[in-house]
C-alpha cells in the first residue's frame, strides 16, 4: 500500500481501474479527468488562437523572418499565456478547453482561484512539466498548481 502525497489521509493501491479514481473522479462522463486526445486538440486550438491574434496584432512579416521578429516573435506564446491566466479563473477553462467540453479546477474540486492558474501556466510554456504524467494523467504543471483537468 502507498500513501498519496496529494492525499496523505488515503491508502492507494498501486493499480488503479481508471485515471482519476484515486482522487475520487468517475470513470466517464461529467468531472472525469480530461483524456489526453482533448487536450492535445484544447492546446492547439488555444496556441491557434494566440497565433491568429499575434498575427492581427503584429502583421505576419514579423514572424517571417526571425531577424526581423525581435521580440514580437515571442507574442502567440505570451498570448497564450494571457488567455490561459484570464479564462481558466473566469470561465474554468482556456478557450481550447471549453469548446471541448473541459475545465480546470481544484484537484479535491472547486474553483481554482486566481494564483494557480499563473503557476500552471508558467509551467505549461516549459513543455516538459506538462508532458510528464502521473497515474492520474495530471502533468507536473498541474500537480504543481493543485489543479486538475476534468470533463465539464
Amino acid at each position: 500500500m502507498l500513501r498519496d502525497p496529494d492525499y496523505p489521509e488515503k491508502v492507494t493501491s498501486p493499480l488503479y481501474d481508471y485515471p482519476g479514481e484515486r482522487l475520487g473522479r468517475p470513470a466517464t462522463g461529467r468531472g472525469s479527468i480530461g483524456r489526453p486526445g482533448r487536450r492535445i486538440g484544447a492546446l492547439f486550438i488555444d496556441y491557434a488562437a494566440a497565433t491568429i491574434l499575434a498575427t492581427a496584432f503584429f502583421g505576419y512579416d514579423q514572424f517571417a523572418l526571425p531577424e526581423k521578429a525581435g521580440a514580437t516573435l515571442f507574442a502567440p506564446m505570451i498570448i497564450f499565456a494571457v488567455l490561459q491566466i484570464l479564462f481558466i479563473p473566469t470561465i474554468g477553462g482556456s478557450p481550447g478547453h471549453r469548446i471541448l467540453g473541459m475545465r480546470v479546477e481544484l484537484a479535491g474540486g472547486g474553483w481554482p482561484g486566481l494564483w494557480r492558474p499563473i503557476i500552471r501556466t508558467a509551467l505549461l510554456l516549459v513543455v516538459l512539466p506538462a508532458v510528464i504524467w502521473d497515474a492520474d494523467q495530471r502533468g507536473i504543471h498541474d500537480k504543481a498548481a493543485g489543479t486538475i483537468l476534468v470533463r465539464g
